[in-house]
């Protein structure tokens, strides 16, 4: 059994996973950003000895994820790569050849810079800016996006996390999934990546993500 933990949304139930995803029930939708994958080969070739099980777990996780919820889509709101090409890529390359019959979507990122034939050749069809489905947008960076006239949006790029404090001054920063009123923060999937402390306000829902499982603190 994949754990989660489900989350009724705006008449929509999203089960928040601890592996940093979210499975949208209705939709069969399987929503995840900034995987960044490739991250730890742009760093060796910088001379920075990142051990590349850091790209081949994340690359599990997702495959994991994928077998459990046999989605109808794959929906990756940005930052699919980290740079330009290296030997990771390749390997995403195979992993996606024993999972051809998935659909992916991506929605271009910031850090989404390789050729259009690249993701053409992976079987990825790539969205510019926005994508709307139903009530929700989805976008990278919340920053850039247009006026909401209603919609909700799910964003990416700042790899939120949420501070617990314990006693004795002690306090641990965790990645979360954020929800506030007009819009929501994946958490980063890419392990090798930090966090941004979100500060939330009245009225907004945050689960932290741990090893094993997704609580609700706010």
């Amino acid at each position: 059994m994949f754990p989660f933990i489900p989350f009724s949304f705006r008449n929509n139930t999203l089960l928040l996973t601890p592996g940093r995803s979210i499975f949208w029930e209705e939709k069969k939708l399987l929503i995840l950003s900034d995987l960044h994958l490739g991250k730890s080969g742009h760093f060796r070739k910088s001379g920075i000895a990142v051990p590349q099980k850091v790209f081949r777990e994340d690359l599990q996780r997702l495959f994991d994820q994928v077998r459990f919820f046999n989605p109808k889509e794959l929906l990756i709101v940005g930052d699919l790569f980290h740079s330009t090409d290296n030997k990771e890529h390749e390997l995403f390359l195979k992993w996606r050849k024993d999972m051809p019959a998935t659909p992916i979507r991506l929605i271009r990122g910031n850090h989404d810079i390789l050729p259009g034939e690249w993701y053409a050749e992976a079987g990825i069809e790539l969205v510019e800016n926005e994508l709307v489905i139903d009530e929700f947008v989805f976008t990278h960076d919340i920053s850039s996006a247009s006026s909401s006239n209603g919609h909700y949006y799910f964003s990416g790029h700042i790899h939120p996390g949420i501070v617990l404090n314990g006693m004795g001054k002690q306090s641990l920063r965790l990645p979360c999934f954020y929800f506030g009123k007009q819009f929501a923060v994946l958490p980063a999937f890419g392990k090798f990546t930090g966090t941004h402390a979100m500060d939330p306000g009245k009225g907004d829902h945050v689960f932290a993500i741990l090893e094993k499982e997704v609580i609700k603190v706010r």
